[in-house]
């Protein structure tokens, strides 16, 4: 009677192993938003790390969150590393490209409660007095977040993050805007 128990469990769990491996590898996660306010205030507050915690939505999940700033305060180079609680983790941002008013790519290398390295992509499209913004994130599933997947939607995790993250750079960057736009 064991037998076909043992049997039966060990091919579910091959099963398993199997639907899992045969998920996606790569994703991207992409939301985007018309901000009023011309594409150098927009891109001020993408290029610049320290501006982040103004509209950052785990900068709010976590106000005791250790911070920490290398490299230039702008652009390529400048890096920033927090630790915090379980909801925000531990992890980096290094920002690899940036082209004013136009383009900021971020190496994001989360250490805590998962390893995972992927990109971010901010793209910034100047429209009559307007930026529409396009907040991407992009890499590979390792088979950890493959089987996760399976039972989380996770696009519309981080579509959710990155919802409140451009509303609250939106209300951000219009604020500084000249009144005349």
């Amino acid at each position: 009677m064991l037998i076909p128990i043992l049997i039966t469990v060990a091919a579910l769990v091959v099963v398993v192993i199997i639907a899992v491996a045969l998920r996606p590898t790569d994703f991207r996660y992409t939301r985007s938003t018309t901000v009023n306010a011309p594409a150098a205030i927009v891109f001020d507050q993408v290029n610049n790390l320290r501006h982040w915690e103004a509209w950052s939505p785990w900068a709010k999940l976590d106000p005791t969150m250790k911070e920490t700033y290398e490299g230039p305060p702008a652009g390529v180079g400048a890096k920033h590393h927090w630790v915090g609680n379980k909801k925000v983790g531990e992890g980096r941002m290094t920002i690899t490209q940036s082209k004013p008013n136009e383009l900021v790519v971020i190496l994001l290398q989360f250490i805590k409660p998962f390893a995972a390295t992927n990109t971010t992509e901010f793209v910034f499209a100047p429209q009559a007095g307007q930026t529409l913004v396009t907040w991407s994130m992009f890499g590979k599933n390792n088979f950890m977040a493959k089987a996760f997947g399976m039972f989380v939607n996770i696009e519309k995790m981080i579509g959710k993050d990155f919802d409140k993250g451009l509303a609250a750079m939106k209300q951000v960057a219009e604020s500084k805007a000249p009144a005349s736009i």
